[in-house]
């Protein structure tokens, strides 16, 4: 088989974004040019930014005039409507209060562009109006997407899902659905309002489904009745970094979460452990990067305070700061509620931290040697903590396993098993 020309839809994409989904994105992307021709289409780009056999392009650049004369039809979705306005404030992995239906209607979205409208130029992906910015991605991509010769759809999460459904009914491609993170796992069972709908129909539509782990997958099955013969789990990979260790300017043992401080990431689970551990190891200090909708309550809350000397926010923090602290780190903690995948613990690994994680992740299934646990189990979290801090036996043979587990961990492995889903549903 010749290689399969693929039209990619993704919604962030480095250096304009750093998040996990643009990182997971450029990862398969570098690996995935070898197997494909890859055309890849996101909002926006930094038109400096170049992928090495990637056809990289960014809505932020292109001409409103060329979109609105491109060859299209009015006929494209039976699952969208018009938008309406509304308050909400969504970043990818975050839960929606979006409350109208736009999978109710069956008249189609109104595909008038505006000349002169630009959505993509300015503002946050993920801010107020990212509704609209999801709507209007599926218009301009379908319009671009008229004119161009694939073979494949692949987009990545709910964000380009609607531009996926217009294109497969425009084309009749096979559409193909990477799940990096779903509105279970942010909102948690009781989720199911418009963003869950538009993963549910997106994912009924797709000829293939990609989660990011066994664990999605399973969601993906359980709560969202998708039929398990079209979904294909595919772990990440573990971009290289340059590891390096620095001296503490403090005595203690330095215990890690690293991570948005969002309800689904178990930071209240973390403030739990930490109380524990601080009863029994005393000469510890626990830190939690990252900031989040969770972060003020957590502060304000107080509950940390009986601790307060020990514990540490540090807020926002950039790539170099944040290796800083994994280059001090003793133990790495991911008390995730639910977690699609969990690059952040692959990246401590390859710092060898000895990791304690949550059973609901993603990357368990990758780290075997990893210590696991419930995430509302923080009695074991506190126990695996305390012995990876007293018994260094224990720790040495948990970072060599971890070193082991790295070695299968690579965007070449994920890509091989993309490439041959693209086969399947050829």
């Amino acid at each position: 088989m010749n290689r399969p020309k693929v039209l990619m839809l993704g919604w962030e994409f480095p250096p304009i974004i750093n998040g996990g989904l643009g990182v997971a994105c450029l990862g398969l992307c570098k690996a995935l040019a070898r197997h494909a021709e890859l055309k890849v289409i996101i909002p926006k780009s930094d038109p400096s930014f170049i992928v090495e056999n990637v056809d990289l392009i960014g809505l932020n650049n292109l001409e409103i005039e060329k979109l609105i004369k491109t060859k299209t039809s009015h006929q494209y979705t039976e699952f969208s409507k018009s938008v309406q306005t509304i308050d909400a404030n969504i970043d990818p992995y975050d839960s929606s209060s979006i409350s109208f239906d736009i999978l109710e209607s069956r008249t189609g979205i109104d595909f008038k562009i505006q000349e002169g409208m630009n959505v993509f130029q300015v503002g946050d992906l993920y801010g107020d109006d990212v509704n609209n910015k999801v709507v209007e991605f599926a218009k301009y991509t379908s319009r671009l997407a008229a004119d161009m010769d694939f073979d494949v759809i692949h987009c990545h999460d709910w964000m380009t899902f609607l531009a996926g459904i217009e294109i497969k009914n425009l084309t009749g491609k096979p559409l193909v659905l990477h799940v990096h993170s779903l509105e279970f796992d942010r909102g948690g069972p009781e989720s199911q309002g418009w963003v869950y709908q538009l993963e549910k129909s997106a994912m009924e539509y797709a000829d293939a489904v990609i989660p990011v782990s066994q664990y999605t997958g399973s969601i993906a099955q359980s709560h969202y009745g998708i039929n398990p013969s079209k979904i294909f789990p595919v772990h990440n990979g573990a971009d290289p970094v340059h590891v390096f260790h620095d001296v503490k300017d403090f005595p203690e043992k330095l215990i890690l979460f690293l991570g948005r401080i969002t309800g689904q990431k178990g930071p209240q689970y973390f403030l739990d452990i930490a109380s524990k551990v601080i009863d029994h190891v005393p000469n510890v200090r626990f830190v939690m990067a990252g900031t989040g909708d969770r972060l003020r309550g957590l502060i304000e809350s107080g509950a940390y305070k009986h601790i307060g000397t020990k514990f540490h926010f540090t807020g926002f923090l950039s790539k170099e700061k944040v290796h800083k602290l994994l280059s001090i780190a003793d133990v790495y903690c991911m008390p995730s509620v639910s977690e699609p995948f969990g690059l952040s613990a692959l990246e401590a690994a390859q710092f060898g931290i000895p990791c304690v994680i949550s059973k609901q992740s993603g990357v368990s299934e990758v780290l075997f040697g990893a210590l696991k646990a419930d995430y509302w189990d923080v009695d074991k979290m506190s126990s695996h903590i305390i012995s990876l801090l007293q018994n260094e036996t224990l720790r040495q043979a948990v970072i060599r396993d971890a070193f082991n587990d790295l070695l299968a961990c690579t965007w070449e492995k994920a890509a091989d098993k993309v490439s041959d889903i693209y086969r399947k549903v050829l």
